[in-house]
């Protein structure tokens, strides 16, 4: 062949390429994260990492339909379903890492909530128990002009209402800390009260029970405090999941943001972390590509 026409074809080839990367889209996405062929989205190699995902983060998709591409890519989990979804998913090899519970709505912030709070709890340790589902969330709800004596005392006095039945049942309650930063649906909660990791880690440590532990979102910590490695290492011991999103903008884990996942997910394995890590990004791009990108980026 020619050598002009090697070169014409290799400057075709390279500026095809280099659309599909400008564009961001499917196509661009499905090459990085797809097998050598071109046939099988990515899937876990190193799996030292266990992988879940949440999937409010990718509607209208189903749970079911994310379930099924979940276990192709080799993920452990789909969380925060509701438990009508988990003899499907068991069906497909994977577990549910967290069940969902109150909502961040109510919490144990507020003495008039605890009620409910216990009663949705309660309901749903017992049925984590009977599925053998190993951890479910919980929350403080918002500030609504609470000091913060006040809503710590409050919620180590609520909380305490449950973790006896957590600790029987051998269901970890997950406390999650969110940012009040960011004022977006779904992207920051202005006024919530355990907008801070040193606050929510001193209440699981005023009740010092193994079955409370907080649920270390690096996208919120990352927004309030920075400093995520050393936080990770700090509170090792009181971490009982982990979610991950890009900041800012919630949106993928890639390099189109501030935080660098591969050494973060190495900080998990240096302190023994042993639970998940649930992909709880946003995507704009491709769902399934984007989830299959994150995934990769994860399995250090």
């Amino acid at each position: 062949m020619p050598s002009s026409l090697v070169s014409r074809r290799s400057a075709l080839k390279t500026l095809a390429a280099s659309t599909a990367i400008g564009l961001g889209g499917r196509a661009a996405l499905i090459a990085a994260e797809s097998s050598p062929d071109g046939t099988a989205p990515f899937k876990v190699k190193n799996g030292r990492i266990l992988q879940s995902v949440v999937p409010w983060c990718f509607n209208p998709m189903t749970v079911s339909e994310l379930a099924r591409h979940s276990a192709a890519m080799g993920l452990k989990s789909v969380e925060l379903c509701d438990p009508k979804f988990w003899p499907e998913l068991k069906s497909l090899g994977l577990t549910c890492a967290l069940a969902g519970s109150h909502g961040f709505a109510k919490g144990f912030a507020h003495a008039e909530e605890h009620a409910e709070c216990v009663t949705l709890l309660t309901k749903r340790i017992e049925e984590c128990a009977a599925a053998g589902v190993e951890r479910v969330i919980t929350f403080s709800g918002f500030r609504r002009g609470l000091s913060d004596e006040v809503g710590t005392k409050n919620m180590i006095a609520g909380l305490k209402k449950i973790v006896g039945l957590a600790e029987k049942k051998q269901v970890t309650l997950c406390l999650e800390m969110l940012n009040s930063r960011v004022a977006t649906t779904m992207k920051g909660h202005p006024d919530y009260f355990c907008d801070d990791m040193d606050r929510s880690v001193d209440i699981c440590r005023q009740i010092g029970s193994e079955r409370l532990k907080v649920l270390f979102d690096i996208y919120h910590v990352q927004i309030m405090h920075g400093d995520v490695t050393t936080r990770l290492k700090q509170y090792a011991a009181y971490i009982g999941h982990v979610h991950t999103a890009g900041v800012p903008g919630r949106n993928e884990i890639d390099d189109t943001q501030e935080i660098n996942y591969p050494p973060l997910m190495k900080v998990l394995l240096e302190i023994g972390y042993k639970g998940y890590v649930g992909q709880e990004f946003i995507p704009m791009r491709d769902k399934i590509a984007s989830l299959a990108q994150g995934v990769r980026i994860c399995d250090v």
